[in-house]
């Protein structure tokens, strides 16, 4: 009990100090760039956006616009999508009981970006406005995870193997058909720009994107966070969990439903990017533990500030061009999973 108790007052400990790490980072992250400014200076003036104060404006006009109009949306979206994601990696290795799972194996992410092909290149959804591609690419995801259950269920149960054989099964079709749509683009300009969304960026972070994906995120942690007992039963297997009284395939049909759509309003928003949902969760238990209870909170703090230093190098590393985000994630996430692989290796021999 003792250990116990030790063990539960270092995890809080750990997510205290990721807590202050995380605003840290978004503070430093928001002044970098072209134009650097230093954290007081940004401090200073989200806090006159956000509560008045200080009331005074002593800086000037164009680093006013920089880092409230640009660079504050898009680091807090940065943050919002590298949470969600890390959330979903986490709940989705605990529901098909796989620790080289991640949300993008739904196939949820090909359906996105086969919806935002189309947006961009054939100008699908044009009446919708400025978030045209964005809501195409939310109605592709979206129409991606009712093919996934439709082939997964069998008497009304989703069980984990046929969920990943639907997901990776629709996750190539509908990667082949945005193949085909950037193929027969009418310039390459138009097939850049889908490469480009495809291999995820931030680029167009608003303010009124915020709410949205905020809002995803908070019904997200909380459901998970009011079911994180079922999904502890749900990583020891569906007979554990029956035993306690949870059914598992209730409980995975509307797991997996939170996190299609999660991934889906993420992807919609920021394009595609990889390995935040496979690296994350495995970080996150090696600093707090295996319980759902302190992992997600933990995975979700970590997946914020990877994706916003992620973000950071992005904009900065090529300036004045900017490299995709998922090309920073992907050559951070690959030795991450090599050493995952190494590890289990390790354990199973």
């Amino acid at each position: 009990m003792a250990n116990r108790v030790s063990g539960d007052g270092n995890a809080r400990r750990w997510l205290v100090g990721m807590a202050i790490a995380l605003l840290v980072t978004i503070v430093v992250a928001i002044g970098l760039g072209p134009v650097s400014v230093a954290p007081e200076e940004v401090v200073q003036i989200v806090g006159h956006h956000l509560i008045g104060q200080p009331a005074e404006q002593t800086w000037s006009r164009s680093n006013d616009a920089i880092i409230w109009e640009v660079r504050t949306p898009r680091v807090l979206l940065g943050a919002i999508v590298g949470a969600t994601l890390a959330i979903c990696g986490m709940a989705l290795q605990a529901i098909v009981r796989n620790p080289l799972a991640e949300p993008y194996i739904l196939g949820v992410s090909a359906g996105a970006s086969t919806g935002a092909a189309a947006a961009i290149l054939f100008g699908v959804g044009a009446v919708l406005g400025g978030m045209s591609t964005s809501m195409v690419a939310f109605l592709g995801a979206a129409g991606a995870m009712f093919l996934v259950m439709l082939i997964a269920q069998a008497n009304g149960v989703v069980t984990p193997g046929r969920l990943l054989v639907a997901g990776v099964a629709v996750g190539y079709l509908l990667s082949s058909i945005t193949s085909l749509l950037i193929l027969f683009a009418d310039s390459a300009q138009s097939a850049q720009a889908v490469v480009f969304w495809l291999l995820g960026s931030l680029t167009q972070a608003e303010w009124s994107t915020i709410p949205i994906v905020g809002i995803v995120l908070a019904g997200a942690l909380g459901l998970m966070t009011l079911w994180r007992r079922r999904l502890d039963l749900l990583a020891l297997g569906d007979e554990s969990a029956r035993s306690l009284g949870v059914d598992p395939g209730r409980t995975r049909t509307v797991l997996v439903i939170a996190v299609a759509l999660c991934v889906g309003a993420s992807v919609a928003v920021s394009g595609g990017i990889g390995f935040v949902g496979l690296a994350i969760p495995h970080m996150a238990r090696r600093f707090v533990g295996v319980s759902h209870a302190l992992g997600l909170p933990a995975a979700a703090m970590l997946g914020a500030g990877m994706l916003v230093w992620a973000d950071v190098v992005a904009r900065l590393i090529l300036q004045p061009r900017e490299m995709p985000i998922g090309i920073v994630t992907g050559l951070i996430g690959a030795p991450v999973l090599v050493l995952l692989v190494r590890r289990l290796q390790s354990i199973e021999g």
